[in-house]
């Protein structure tokens, strides 16, 4: 340790004499570089795939989106096919060996005897009869979105044979399809539902924040007003009130509206909050000044400038209204046969007997909590990704 200077003895001089580099002061690693250069998309991007659950929630999404373009190829039977000699199946299960040889993918034949004590039927593998699965075959006739007539599959029983890896119901219609089937009505009903809920959220909840003043005060007490009445019985009555003499085609439409109409409050409230802070901004006063009407403000301007944050709300709000829809289904007051959705095939587990006897029929309630819980943590990624400077 060097001694102290004496009092009043001019101090070390410790500044370098070398010639100033002013890069030597601002050199970067690769990396440090690549997250200074880069655009928020990008560091969103980066953000978003931190979060595990939520990419692989985002790819689940994404596949099963794309299953519902294709479901009658990948169904095996068709949505109202019955098979009455097999009425209230329980699942086959899967082989891949018999009697100690491979033989590949296949179910063995059944035989069905009625219990006269309990009235019930009782299925029995038949060990030798091996019906092997086929893949890319002809099976049940179909027209492809409505317009295209083929027979074709991605996965059928063997020629003569059964394969209801699900079971069957009560008209012996194979539960595997049907869930496949449902998930086409189920699923983009959440999505056209978001849709109106999006922009009736967006334009009212912009408007009151924009404005303010008597127009937000309505909006606020209407808001207040909706969101004190209970979801369910409100649901049920305007499900109600839509006459049973329409088509399913009209009834689904008009659950999808009523869905979205109801959901729209919470959205309205975030964007008239975030417009309420960003109405102050000198970039909007000064589009003002260079007479910029109240639409355009708000469509380019303000709303850009928090859209992260409406996609990770909008992607929340989707779980509600599938949600919404099954429930409805379920109680008999929304969607109807011939349409199928989750709900609707929930419906044939409604009493406990049925449950106890055929609980494959309670199969089409774990894709709505898979979807659920992958649409839950796809909005808590994509709430996190929309600020990744945190």
């Amino acid at each position: 340790m060097s001694p102290l200077p004496a009092p009043g003895a001019p101090l070390p001089h410790y500044v370098s004499t070398a010639p100033f580099d002013p890069h030597a002061t601002e050199t970067m690693t690769a990396a440090r570089s690549r997250i200074h250069l880069a655009s928020q998309k990008q560091l969103m991007w980066w953000k978003f795939k931190q979060h595990r659950l939520a990419l692989i929630s985002g790819i689940f999404l994404a596949a099963i989106y794309l299953m519902i373009m294709i479901v009658e190829f990948l169904a095996p039977y068709g949505l109202h096919t019955r098979n009455v000699d097999f009425i209230h199946a329980p699942p086959q299960r899967v082989h891949f060996f018999d009697k100690g040889e491979f033989v590949g993918p296949f179910v063995y034949g059944r035989s069905m005897t009625l219990d006269l004590d309990t009235l019930h039927r009782v299925y029995t593998d038949r060990p030798n009869d091996v019906q092997p699965i086929r893949f890319f075959c002809r099976g049940d006739s179909y027209n492809f979105w409505g317009l295209v007539a083929s027979n074709y599959h991605l996965v059928c029983p063997a020629i003569g044979g059964q394969m209801f890896l699900l079971g069957t119901d009560r008209l012996g219609r194979d539960v595997l399809s049907r869930i496949l089937y449902g998930a086409r009505i189920s699923l983009t009903i959440g999505l056209i539902g978001i849709a109106i809920s999006f922009v009736l959220g967006v334009v009212i909840g912009g408007l009151a924040g924009y404005w303010g003043g008597i127009f937000d005060l309505i909006v606020q007490r209407l808001i207040e007003v909706l969101q004190s009445l209970p979801s369910l019985p409100l649901w049920m009555a305007l499900a109600a009130i839509m006459p049973v003499t329409w088509s399913p085609i009209v009834i689904y439409f008009g659950i999808t509206v009523i869905l979205g109409i109801i959901d729209w409050t919470g959205l309205a409230r975030a964007v008239r909050s975030k417009l309420l802070a960003l109405r102050e901004e000198d970039y909007v006063q000064a589009a003002q000044l260079m007479g910029a009407s109240t639409p355009r403000i708000i469509g380019r301007h303000l709303v850009p400038g928090f859209m992260s944050h409406l996609i990770a709300s909008a992607t929340i709000s989707i779980p509600g209204m599938i949600l919404g829809e099954t429930a409805l289904s379920f109680l008999g007051l929304g969607l109807r046969p011939p349409i199928t959705s989750w709900g609707i095939l929930l419906t044939e587990a409604k009493s406990v007997s049925v449950i106890a006897f055929y609980p494959w029929l309670l199969f089409p309630i774990i894709p709505v909590v898979l979807v659920i819980l992958a649409f839950n943590f796809l909005g808590d990624g994509l709430r996190d990704a929309a600020d990744p400077y945190k």
